[in-house]
C-alpha cells in the first residue's frame, strides 16, 4: 500500500508540473501584449484575464493537436452540443471536477491510487456531458432536416433566391434548425460567400445528411439547374433514411438497453460497496487475486458492450 500511494503521489504531482509547465509560458506572453497602463486602468479585466490565461493556454495547446490530427477544436466541440462556454472556462470546469473527484476520493478513502482513479473519471465526465448533448441536438437536427428542405425548396419555387430562402427558414422554424442557418444569415451578411457560410455549418452539425445538401448546393452554385428540385429530391431520400432509422431503432431498443445494464450494473454495484464498505471490496484492489479478477472482469464488460453495440448498430 505504501508502493501504491507512492506512485499516486508522484503521478499527482507530474501531473500538476506539466500542467502548469504547459500553462505558464503562454499566459506569460499573453500578458506580456497586454500594455501595462491597460492593466493599471481596468483591474477587473486583468483579474478575470490573469485567471483565464492558464487555463486558456491549455485549451489552445489542446487545439493545435487536435487540427494537427485533422479533428475537432474544443470550441467547435462546444458548438456542436450548443453550450455557450469559453474554452478556458470549460478547461477550468474539467480541473474543478479533477480536484473534487479526488478530493472526495481522498476523504473516504485516504492515500490511495482511487484517488487517481477518481480523479481522472471525474474529469471526463465534462467532455462526456459534451458527447451526450451533441448526440442529442445532432439527433434532433437530423429529424427536422426534411420539414427544413421542403420549405427551403417551396421558398425557392415563390421566387425567393438562396440567400432569401434561407433566412426565411431561419426566421419560420425551430432550434436547432433556427440557430444554424440564423448564423449562416449573419455570416453571409457580413460578406461571407454562402456557399462557405453553409460549409461552416456543416463543420458545426456535423451531421451526413447536411453534408450531402451543402455539396448539392455548391455543385449546383457553379454548374447551374433547378436547385429547388434537387432539394426535394434530396428531401424525399433524407426522410426515407430517417424512417428507416427510426424503424431499426424501435427494433433495437431492447437489445440497446440490456446492453448498457449488463455494462453498467456490474460498475455501479462495485463502486456503491466500495464507497459504502470500502473494507469489504478492498481485498479485490489489494490481493493480486482480486486484482487479476477485476482485469478479466472489466477486459469481459468491454468486449460484451463492443458485441452488443455492433450487432445492434446498422448504417442507413
Amino acid at each position: 500500500m505504501n508502493g501504491v500511494f507512492l506512485l499516486s503521489l508522484m503521478a499527482a504531482a507530474g501531473v500538476v508540473v506539466a500542467a502548469v509547465a504547459v500553462a505558464l509560458p503562454a499566459a506569460r506572453a499573453a500578458d506580456d501584449g497586454v500594455p501595462r497602463w491597460e492593466q493599471l486602468a481596468s483591474p477587473r479585466t486583468s483579474l478575470r484575464s490573469r485567471l483565464n490565461q492558464p487555463f486558456q493556454a491549455l485549451a489552445e495547446r489542446s487545439n493545435r493537436q487536435h487540427r494537427l490530427n485533422g479533428g475537432l477544436t474544443l470550441a467547435e466541440q462546444l458548438a456542436r452540443a450548443d453550450l455557450k462556454f469559453r474554452t478556458s472556462e470549460f478547461v477550468m470546469i474539467q480541473v474543478g471536477f479533477l480536484a473534487a473527484g479526488a478530493l472526495f476520493s481522498f476523504w473516504r478513502f485516504g492515500f490511495s491510487a482511487q484517488v487517481v482513479v477518481a480523479g481522472v473519471i471525474a474529469y471526463l465526465l465534462p467532455m462526456r456531458y459534451v458527447k451526450w448533448r451533441q448526440r442529442r441536438r445532432l439527433k434532433a437536427f437530423n429529424t427536422r432536416l426534411p420539414d427544413t428542405l421542403s420549405l427551403l425548396a417551396n421558398a425557392m419555387k415563390a421566387g425567393l433566391s438562396l440567400p432569401q430562402a434561407i433566412e426565411s427558414v431561419a426566421s419560420n422554424t425551430s432550434k436547432p434548425i433556427s440557430d444554424e442557418f440564423a448564423r449562416v444569415v449573419r455570416e453571409t451578411r457580413l460578406g461571407t460567400p454562402t456557399p462557405a457560410a453553409l460549409t461552416n455549418m456543416v463543420r458545426r452539425v456535423g451531421s451526413e445528411d447536411l453534408d450531402l445538401i451543402v455539396t448539392a448546393i455548391t455543385i449546383q452554385s457553379n454548374v447551374g439547374g433547378n436547385l429547388a428540385r434537387i432539394l426535394d429530391s434530396i428531401s424525399h431520400t433524407i426522410r426515407q433514411r430517417v424512417q428507416i432509422k427510426s424503424q431499426i431503432g424501435a427494433m433495437t431498443a431492447q437489445m440497446r438497453a440490456s446492453g448498457w445494464i449488463i455494462t453498467l450494473l456490474p460498475l455501479i454495484v462495485a463502486g456503491i460497496l466500495t464507497v459504502i464498505t470500502p473494507t469489504y471490496f478492498r481485498p479485490m484492489f489489494d490481493q493480486p487475486l482480486g486484482r487479476m479478477m477485476l482485469g478479466v472482469a472489466g477486459i469481459s464488460i468491454f468486449i460484451g458492450n463492443v458485441l452488443i453495440r455492433k450487432i445492434t448498430s446498422f448504417r442507413v
